[in-house]
């Protein structure tokens, strides 16, 4: 088991996550919260904090099998986080993945649950306004596998993508934004070059 609370480098020089079906608490009722998380928000939950939560909710088999899984698109449960933050458990088909973006200016965390995901990261910190298309330099980029039981925490500025590779095993993870996701900037990337395409508010993956 692997875990870890990361910080964006230096600029670079300058260039669902989310997922398609979601299953809904019936009308009326409020979204599913696990054990230890908080009813109200009393302070600011620290990036220490997100990270134990969805270890914690990963670890939790009952609630995680209550997530259906579709072999022709991602799915996912909405979830209250510790002290006001968002969390989602979300099941990945063989072969998903949610392209490279970031959070909006959110910081959080994510855990695997079940099966195996890889994440490409970059370890810089990016500015958020006033580009199109950024040169990334060199070194920037970071590679890693988290299967179950392993978790990471990321700051407000991480870019990353996150893919289940495997050709026939669903992955399932658990994730943890606060403040709650304002914005998802959407990003290709064609060898070093990284382009702005397009930027998501919640109403388009809620």
């Amino acid at each position: 088991m692997s875990s870890s609370l990361d910080t964006p480098a230096p600029a670079a020089s300058v260039s669902t996550p989310l997922p398609s079906k979601a299953v809904d608490a019936a009308p009326g009722t409020s979204p599913r919260t696990p054990a230890g998380a908080a009813s109200a928000p009393k302070s600011v939950p620290t990036q220490a904090e997100l990270l134990a939560f969805v270890r914690r909710t990963a670890a939790d088999s009952e609630l995680v099998a209550t997530l259906p899984l579709d072999p022709e698109g991602r799915t996912w449960i909405r979830l209250d986080g510790p002290a006001g933050s968002e969390a989602w458990i979300i099941a990945w088909p063989p072969g998903t993945g949610t392209g490279w973006h970031d959070h909006g200016g959110s910081y959080g965390a994510f855990a695997t649950a079940g099966g195996a995901l890889q994440e490409d990261s970059l370890a810089a910190r990016l500015p958020t306004e006033g580009w199109k298309t950024l040169e990334l330099a060199e070194g920037v980029d970071r590679e890693r596998t988290l299967t179950k039981g392993d978790a990471r925490a990321f700051g407000s500025h991480h870019v990353h993508e996150v893919r289940n590779e495997s050709d026939s095993e669903h992955a399932v993870s658990v994730h943890a934004y606060y403040p709650p996701l304002p914005l998802m900037r959407r990003y290709s990337r064609t060898g070093a070059v990284l382009r702005l395409e397009q930027v998501e508010r919640p109403q388009e993956w809620q």
